[in-house]
């Protein structure tokens, strides 16, 4: 049985012919008998009659009419409490994001949402390829995902909001010779041992296409995602490595520091990725407001 079988049913008790029928759907009557015919074939007993010229409900059609009528009900109930949810400006949206994203993104959030006015939220953070962020949208409403200049973009089937555009820089011991120099050559890396990300995530790429413009190959040490821990990892060594300009927290490793590359345009888009449903939510439309700006404020 169907909504729009129910829905012809229904309106032949109220309007007593298959014309008055159609009439009021907007339909042409046989439209209407085809409906009514579909939804005999689901039924044992007889639905309806003829009555002279017109069409008329038997006792099951009658009784099923009514049914219909709760079945209206719900559905518009149903409608209702969507409504209700999607322009409901409080409630939980869940936040995912990339680790050096969350850093710098997750303490000012939960403050701001501390206020009444807004929805709460729950944080996660997942350390994904870049062609897996969008699978997360199915089980997170919100989810903060990087992506490399060049790179394939984001599929159709996962909204897309700009966030935030953060250039990739050197990071450096600050004693190292490359310290001192405003902007570092791709040819003065030529040499350098690497602190890099694993296979598969978006820095390493960005890795590739430096050594690329100088004219090698990058002799990787060690593979390590976390900013915070490679940071430590270039303190002690003397390695340099790839990090991004304004989510990387370098307040605990003061021996190190970040020096811009002199070709500009290399860094990632950081985007917000969502299911379409989702951001007809007057929630999940607030808590992405409040990621905007405090994203904006990241920039220096």
């Amino acid at each position: 049985m169907e909504l729009g079988q129910l829905r012809a049913l229904r309106e032949l008790g109220d309007r007593g012919s298959i014309a008055a029928v159609a009439a009021a759907l907007y339909v042409t009557p046989s439209s209407v008998s085809q409906q009514i015919s579909a939804l005999q074939r689901h039924s044992a007993a007889p639905l309806t009659f003829r009555d002279g010229r017109r069409t008329a409900l038997t006792d099951a059609g009658r009784a099923l009419a009514l049914a219909a009528i709760d079945v209206e009900v719900a559905l518009e109930r149903a409608r209702q409490a969507v409504e209700l949810f999607q322009d409901d400006p409080l409630g939980t949206v869940s936040v995912v994001a990339f680790h050096s994203a969350g850093l710098a993104i997750f303490g000012p959030l939960v403050a701001a949402c501390a206020s009444p006015e807004l929805p709460d939220v729950r944080l996660s953070d997942f350390d994904v390829a870049q062609e897996d962020f969008p699978l997360l949208t199915a089980d997170h409403d919100l989810v903060l995902a990087h992506r490399l200049v060049g790179s394939p973009s984001w599929p159709g089937s996962v909204r897309v909001e700009p966030i935030l555009f953060e250039p990739l820089d050197i990071a450096v011991r600050r004693d190292h010779p490359l310290a001192v120099k405003a902007a570092i050559e791709p040819a003065d890396l030529l040499d350098e041992a690497w602190v890099a990300v694993h296979e598969g995530f978006p820095l390493k790429q960005a890795l590739s296409v430096i050594a690329g413009i100088g004219g090698s190959e990058a002799r990787i040490l060690h593979r390590i995602n976390e900013f915070s821990v490679a940071a430590s990892v270039v303190e002690a060594s003397g390695c340099v490595a790839l990090m991004p300009r304004y989510t990387t927290d370098l307040r605990e490793h003061p021996g190190v520091v970040l020096r811009p590359l002199a070709h500009p345009g290399l860094g990632r888009h950081i985007d917000c990725l969502a299911r379409p449903e989702t951001l007809e939510r007057a929630n999940a439309k607030a808590v992405l407001s409040q990621i905007r700006i405090i994203a904006g404020t990241l920039i220096r």
